[in-house]
């Protein structure tokens, strides 16, 4: 290692943070980076560990542990360290497409399983991991790699999230032709609209976006496969598809007076919100000079203003919500959790190097502590009824708007038929609190049906595409089990991502991107460099 006892000399310092009261007047990113004295210092940190859990990417105990892009960390952290940035690039883009996403986004599975951290502060490698890649654009060596010779063969992706970009990226790289269609008018999926501008800024997405164009990959917006092209026309001018649509099915909550106005799935509210944004220049056209706050004066932001907020769900989604609604001007806001509160501190049956089940505090609870003084969650509780009101319009029309919800408390009682632990309602415990927005971020169900029944796909009991395991190459009604493409044979069907593996994390999603495009490469080519 560069420097072997720079764990001892050096304690962690993460790079700079904005303040609660500044952040929370508009929508842009928080996080800052270290100057480079302090960044080497923390590169130093990386131990000689010998066995380097942070880049293993494997299952513990149902749990991953290290990162799933088996990112060589020492490697980048030493040469960090030694301030050769170059090289770090070209080491960490061996194994990764997109690290400007995942050094935003990514809850650092690597640090996790950090060894530094068995008994102290991890090595804070995902920041490590974007001063790499921002001195690597800063200095003009990103470039998407493109083949000298074309291979003939054409995919389309469809999808435009991290794994169908990821898939989209190296099937390119390789020489075949690639086009992505994206249902949605711009293009990054669940990285565009399900996302936060203040966790990732889109400009970071336009700029890669930018590169793979340019590299030859055609990108096709407001085109929803399925409905606006049909699956067969696909087949018939593609070699290969790969369903690349993502979790995108949210679960409900099926509690009375679920038909109120004023009740939205998390992912489509963050999602409009940030069209809004992006289709107003981000607010700036109205910014408030005196308090230096934006004014959003969008459609979807008039319904969270002085409203009193309720978020179904405990997750990076639903703390997500948290933070946009406050930037809105939410009256207050309350978090729905329904499992208990996890310990504030790793237990003994939670050892390390496995996955962390420790309580976290995210951003938008920070922020929601700042503004109104406590903590926006509530463990152990659910929705029992949503409570409206008949409101008559200007035009004589009447609509049920959401006033209240009696929310309920939750107890753990083990299931006697399947002996699993289960959250089950605590009679009275009902509580009934002012609400006037209410966001579902209760998780997904799995793909979207008219898609998965256009190609004539299996899915299993959770709606994921079926394959083998370990193999990308879908299974369809016509067959038992997918076989290998031959030369000749009709196009066969893929899929990645969240579409394949369930609700996930985007490191994730680009992993299975990079192996799917293996796979389909090998069977395209009959074997494969990348």
């Amino acid at each position: 290692m560069g420097k072997p006892t720079g764990f001892l000399e050096y304690e962690r310092v993460d790079g700079p943070v904005v303040s609660e009261e500044a952040r929370i007047k508009n929508f842009l990113e928080f996080h800052g980076m270290l100057d480079e004295e302090a960044r080497r210092k923390q590169a130093a940190r990386c131990m000689d560990c010998g066995v380097p859990f942070c880049q293993a990417g494997v299952m513990i105990a149902g749990m991953a542990s290290g990162c799933p892009l088996h990112n060589l960390v020492p490697e980048l952290n030493e040469l960090v360290y030694k301030g050769r940035y170059e090289e770090a690039y070209r080491r960490l883009s061996m194994t990764h497409s997109f690290p400007e996403f995942t050094s935003r986004v990514c809850p650092a599975l690597c640090e996790a399983a950090c060894t530094c951290g068995h008994n102290g502060d991890p090595v804070s490698t995902k920041e490590n991991e974007k001063s790499v890649i921002e001195y690597a654009y800063e200095n003009g060596l990103v470039k998407e790699e493109t083949s000298a010779v074309r291979t003939g063969k054409k995919v389309a992706v469809i999808g435009s999230g991290p794994s169908g970009l990821a898939t989209a990226q190296l099937l390119n790289r390789r020489g075949h032709s690639v086009t992505v269609y994206e249902r949605s008018d711009r293009i990054g999926g669940l990285l565009r609209y399900g996302i936060p501008n203040m966790k990732l800024d889109k400009s970071v997405i336009d700029r890669r976006v930018k590169l793979m164009e340019e590299a030859g990959i055609c990108f096709r917006t407001s085109v929803n496969v399925g409905k606006d092209i049909s699956a067969d026309e696909l087949k018939k001018e593609y070699d290969a598809v790969v369903l690349c649509c993502g979790a995108s099915n949210p679960r409900d909550i099926k509690a009375p007076g679920r038909d109120a106005e004023g009740i939205y799935f998390a992912v489509d509210f963050l999602g409009k919100v940030t069209k809004a944004l992006l289709d107003s220049d981000m607010g700036t056209e109205t910014d408030d000079k005196a308090s230096g706050s934006s004014v959003y004066t969008s459609a979807i932001a008039a319904k969270v203003k002085d409203k009193d907020v309720i978020v179904i769900g405990g997750g990076d989604t639903g703390n997500d919500c948290v933070g946009t609604c406050i930037r809105l001007g939410c009256k207050s806001v309350t978090q729905l959790e329904m499992m208990p509160k996890a310990p504030d501190v790793r237990l003994d049956t939670n050892p390390w190097p496995e996955w962390p089940k420790v309580c976290k505090t995210d951003y938008g609870q920070e922020e929601a502590i700042f503004k109104f003084g406590h903590d926006p969650r509530i463990y152990k509780t659910t929705v029992k009824e949503f409570i409206s009101e008949t409101v008559k319009a200007k035009d004589g029309s009447e609509s049920k708007q959401l006033k209240e919800v009696v929310i309920q408390s939750l107890e753990p009682k083990k299931d006697e038929k399947t002996g699993r632990m289960m959250m089950v309602p605590t009679p009275g415990t009902e509580k009934t609190i002012p609400a006037q927005l209410v966001l579902i971020a209760a998780g997904f169900l799995g793909s979207e049906s008219y898609v998965t029944e256009a190609f004539g796909v299996e899915v299993d009991g959770r709606t994921n595409v079926k394959t083998d395991p370990g193999c990308h190459a879908a299974k369809t009604a016509a067959e038992e089990k997918p076989s290998k493409k031959k030369a000749g044979n009709s196009c066969r069907i893929y899929t990645a991502g969240d579409m394949h593996r369930g609700q996930s994390l985007v490191v994730w999603a680009i992993s299975e991107g990079r192996n799917a495009a293996r796979e389909i490469d090998e069977d395209l080519m009959g074997f494969t460099n990348l």
